[in-house]
């Protein structure tokens, strides 16, 4: 049977911009491996994290708002999904490398806490060091992933995961895409959810920034997808007209203020981050009580950074669970 990697390392070749990443030139991985012949190395970094664990609990992960009774409010999982398909949207238009920026978006925020950046301010805090959702997710792929062994990531899409914060620079174009990719997906969702909750209304949107990105959710994406491939179309450089990145940054500070501060959509996230320092504590204390796993990490890491590794990788229900087991009574049974 022919290579079909070496195909499609051809087809980049010859059809991709000159601004491309191409996978045949990937730095490499922590670990040398065989090379599969049937996927270039960026679509087996891609199917290599949508099969892992942490992928799988990105469906349980809040996105905005913390255990919604809708069934159509984002969740970490759906938010994903979404900055995939604006990213590659973006890259096939410009003809960038369309599997780089799938496997960075899907592994962008495979390190994010339990409930949403409460929890990560929370994990923050409490840690040495610090804790950084983009820096967590590729701690996930590079260690915690596989039982201590990681998923074994190329350079490439390592970089992107880790460097993925809008004031972030990823070493490629593609990474620079997942970049804007997040934010213009968050933005335009979390609007949606916000409006469904009932803690904003369309009309509350500031009109400056309407008139420039568009009044209806598709709209923006749309309006935003295409101003920033016609600004970056054959340019070393991956942004935004100023006109749209003036207004995209507008629109973000409105929905910083009245949403993501807005009393009424964090009204719960004080008892969720309570939650998660006690836990903390409890852990910290008692580190005979980690899971295996992370006991096994211990002997390499500082013990509040391997406690934060566990929380962290924690869902939201997963971590009202473990609250209860430890800190709710049993009810007495005879």
């Amino acid at each position: 049977m022919e290579n079909v990697r070496l195909h499609i390392c051809k087809l980049e070749r010859e059809t991709l911009s000159k601004y491309a990443t191409l996978s045949e030139n990937t730095k490499g991985r922590l670990r040398e491996c065989e090379p599969c012949d049937l996927r270039s190395e960026f679509q087996r970094d891609r199917d290599r994290i949508l099969h892992c664990k942490s992928f799988r609990r990105l469906k349980h992960k809040t996105q905005v708002f913390l255990s919604p009774e809708g069934d159509h409010y984002r969740t970490r999982l759906t938010h994903t999904l979404e900055v995939s398909q604006i990213g590659r949207t973006i890259a096939r238009a410009l003809r960038l490398n369309e599997d780089l920026v799938e496997a960075i978006a899907l592994g962008h925020d495979l390190g994010h806490t339990p409930f949403g950046h409460a929890g990560e301010r929370k994990l923050n805090e409490l840690v040495q060091g610090g804790f950084v959702h983009s820096l967590q997710s590729r701690r996930v792929v590079d260690l915690l992933e596989n039982n201590g062994k990681g998923i074994n990531l190329t350079f490439e899409v390592r970089d992107g995961i880790a460097n993925h914060k809008y004031n972030d620079k990823p070493a490629t174009l593609e990474g620079e895409i997942v970049k804007y990719a997040d934010r213009f997906a968050y933005i335009n969702h979390d609007i949606e959810d916000a409006v469904r909750g009932n803690v904003i209304s369309e009309d509350s949107l500031p009109k400056d920034c309407i008139d420039v990105l568009g009044a209806t959710k598709s709209d923006r994406i749309n309006n935003m997808i295409r101003d920033i491939v016609e600004y970056s179309w054959d340019k070393p450089f991956i942004k935004q007209s100023p006109e749209f990145e003036e207004a995209t940054e507008k629109l973000h500070t409105f929905m910083f203020e009245e949403v993501y501060l807005n009393p009424k959509a964090k009204s719960q996230e004080v008892k969720a981050v309570k939650m998660i320092e006690l836990i903390f504590g409890f852990y910290l204390n008692n580190l005979d009580k980690l899971p295996d796993f992370y006991k096994s990490l211990l002997k390499d890491y500082p013990a509040d950074r391997v406690v934060c590794d566990y929380i962290a990788s924690f869902t939201d229900r997963y971590c009202i669970k473990v609250f209860q087991k430890l800190f709710v009574p049993d009810e007495w049974n005879i």
